[in-house]
């Protein structure tokens, strides 16, 4: 199962975080807000993460 870990504003921004995540071996999904916005890439998005892994989300952003 999927969780919402953040909301970022701009298809860049999520594609930073999921790289940042996903290359500290977390897997990591971004979604627009609304479907109607996926192909806006000034969308807000959300950066989804598996659930019970937010720790480990958190542990890599304290990192950087």
């Amino acid at each position: 199962m999927w969780v919402e870990f953040k909301r970022v504003k701009g298809l860049k921004a999520a594609e930073m975080w999921k790289t940042l995540y996903e290359g500290e071996g977390l897997p990591t999904r971004i979604m627009p807000d609304r479907v109607e916005q996926w192909g806006d890439e000034f969308a807000e998005f959300k950066v989804c993460i598996p659930r019970a892994r937010e720790h480990v989300a958190e542990e890599i952003e304290r990192k950087v």
